[in-house]
């Protein structure tokens, strides 16, 4: 038994290292040649509190954006709901559902949703550029089914794939991506489990293009009187594919208190890596507060600018509650992300543990 939990541990540590190779194959030469930008938007409150830097220690539901991995420290059921008002005073929010649930010893399974809302744009043509003519409302949603297991007490492998859906009535696309990840768990206390590390490949999938009649245009052609349609050509895009390496160490300085640091590299193939550290302290595991701070690498850079529109500090807090004697519970969380020009990004979740 104990030969087979090592085979399958090595196996997938060499899967995940062999994949996670591919990221590195971009640039920034290739920043604004990827579309599907929402794939990098951070739904959960939890993890979005520090930035995503806790790559290494993520654990439940929300594992499911940053290392799907994390998933498999379930320990029965997890539903989970988030809204985010994003970049505030663009009108855009983002609402996200997500459902974990542990089957059998060692595995669990996992369900998430997650849909942009532009609000109503007016509708303008050549011959109404100024609309009132109607409004339209473009649709973003991404559906995610993963599975994660355990394969020992220190390691714990994940594997989820997503469908990707965007457009509005005449114009759509779609594809397929898959993130994978990995997370071992090593240490310095009694129990050696304080210390963790996480690689989590992100976003991988074949490239996709726009299609339907609202990329086609009629016009008549004169003296004959007849009508032309013409169809349009949209070129394909890829996904931003991305790769996150990261640690967390508990310190646990007293009797119900907790403090957590974690830190993390992103290497982006579509725009500049980026470099996070973050900071969490836990009282009674019943109070929490977080904060982070993300850096791209062109801050060491004069010659290049920024490419994000968060300006790198992040913040958060989680309440859990109690229910009855039971291990059950239910977390109220939020986050903050500051962005310039924008008035911030905000985030208000809440998670059901049964």
């Amino acid at each position: 038994m104990y030969k087979m939990i090592v085979k399958k541990s090595l196996s997938a540590l060499l899967i995940a290292t062999m994949v996670c190779g591919a990221a590195f194959a971009g640039n920034t030469d290739r920043a604004g040649q990827a579309g599907a930008g929402e794939l990098l938007i951070n739904p959960w409150a939890r993890s979005a509190g520090w930035g995503g830097v806790n790559t290494g220690g993520v654990a439940g539901l929300e594992a499911t954006f940053l290392n799907i991995a994390g998933m498999a420290h379930t320990k029965k059921t997890e539903l989970s709901f988030a809204n985010t008002n994003w970049l505030k005073g663009s009108d855009i929010t983002i609402n996200a559902f997500g459902l974990a649930q542990k089957v059998g010893e060692s595995g669990v399974l996992g369900l998430v949703v997650s849909s942009m809302n532009f609000g109503d744009i007016e509708i303008t043509t050549t011959e109404s550029p100024e609309g009132g003519i109607g409004t339209y409302n473009p649709q973003f949603v991404n559906v995610g089914l993963a599975y994660a297991r355990t394969f020992s007490n220190r390691i714990y492998g994940g594997l989820l794939v997503r469908a990707v859906s965007e457009g509005f009535s005449t114009v759509k696309a779609s594809g397929v991506c898959f993130d994978a990840g990995i997370q071992y768990v090593t240490g310095f206390n009694e129990a050696k489990d304080n210390l963790r590390f996480g690689i989590s490949l992100r976003n991988v999938g074949t490239s996709i293009k726009f299609d339907g009649d609202g990329l086609s245009s009629r016009f008549t052609v004169l003296p004959q009187n007849y009508t032309l349609a013409v169809q349009q050509r949209a070129e394909r895009f890829e996904l931003p594919s991305l790769l996150h390496i990261g640690a967390t160490y508990d310190f646990n300085p007293a009797e119900n208190h907790d403090l957590t640091a974690a830190a993390n590299f992103t290497s982006n193939s579509f725009s500049n890596d980026e470099y996070g550290i973050g900071l969490q302290y836990g009282f009674k595991k019943m109070f929490m507060v977080r904060a982070g701070y993300i850096a791209e690498s062109s801050a060491f850079d004069s010659d290049e600018e920024d490419a994000n529109v968060h300006s790198g500090f992040t913040a958060g807090a989680t309440v859990e509650i109690p229910l009855g004697k039971s291990d059950k519970k239910l977390g109220i969380d939020y986050a903050f992300r500051a962005s310039d020009p924008f008035d911030n990004t905000h985030t208000i979740g809440a998670i059901l543990k049964l």
